[in-house]
């Protein structure tokens, strides 16, 4: 049996910019991405702790150091900048692996790791 779990989480970090005008995503600073263990194109659920939005976007890397959280597309209208969000990533786990792993969860000070 295989079950979803926590993988990874960006905890509380602010967004820097909305763009509509973009086809669609989350650009996060690549330092970020490395301390959750984050990829590109990887799914991701963003929570608006601001709002109350939950919704599911994928990865795009951003500058490395920029501290960039940038909602692309549609997801753009989902926030505001300065709204602090959560970022999470799942995995899918045989349940005996799933008992033993443990997620990467991050707590960025000031979007930086």
């Amino acid at each position: 049996m295989l079950i979803e779990v926590l993988k990874s989480k960006l905890h509380m970090v602010t967004v820097t910019e909305a763009n509509l005008n973009y086809m669609g995503s989350i650009t996060i600073d690549e330092d970020l991405m490395d301390a959750a263990g984050l990829i590109a194109g990887e799914k991701v659920q963003v929570v608006d702790n601001n709002n109350g939005e939950r919704f599911e976007t994928y990865v795009i890397r951003g500058e490395r150091g920029s501290g960039c959280i940038c909602l692309n597309g549609a997801a753009a209208r989902k926030v505001l900048v300065g709204d602090t969000v959560i970022i999470m990533s799942y995995a899918l786990m045989d349940f005996e692996e799933a008992r033993a792993f443990k997620p990467r969860v991050v707590f960025p000070k000031d979007n930086r790791v």
